[in-house]
């Protein structure tokens, strides 16, 4: 639980989404539920840093695996009108809306975002930071769904996220 206890590398992980948080793109996330009363702009800030903080802890690409984790459900549609399809088709539309907002995006974020959905995805994580947003993905969102989230101290700052602070 160290990921949750304090979020001391905030202004660090900040720097390096910064200035995808501003974009347009990005901020028309908030116009979608994920996971109960969050937006997918909070679930996406949620599964970046905490990717970012495995990442970093374990000396890998924290830089792609933050990128990664916020837009891995860069996906720009009602969830609810896919059904159960959502599950299967929305990481494939994340990423071409990634690669359109990233021309500089890597193969490994490409395949992190690709993939965050295995085992439901065709396509399979093929670096260490693929699989710690898969992982990252599937932490918050239990998270989410059990309604911890909110009794959080990353709560707050993921809440900052929403102003670009």
């Amino acid at each position: 639980m160290i990921f949750l206890q304090k979020a001391y590398l905030w202004d660090e992980y900040r720097t390096v989404i910064h200035q995808l948080l501003l974009t347009e793109t990005v901020q028309k996330m908030h116009r979608h539920a994920h996971h109960g009363s969050l937006s997918c702009f909070e679930h996406s800030v949620f599964v970046s840093y905490i990717a970012f903080r495995i990442a970093r802890r374990a000396g890998m690409d924290a830089h792609a695996a933050a990128r990664a984790g916020l837009l891995h459900d860069l996906y720009l549609y009602n969830p609810a009108i896919m059904g159960m399809r959502q599950c299967f088709f929305h990481p494939l539309a994340a990423f071409e809306n990634a690669k359109n907002l990233c021309p500089d995006l890597s193969e490994k974020e490409g395949n992190a975002i690709r993939s965050h959905m295995f085992p439901l995805s065709k396509e399979l994580p093929r670096s260490r930071v693929a699989l710690v947003v898969n992982l990252a993905d599937k932490f918050c969102a239990t998270v989410e769904a059990l309604r911890i989230f909110n009794c959080l101290p990353i709560r707050g700052y993921v809440r900052m996220a929403l102003s670009g602070a």
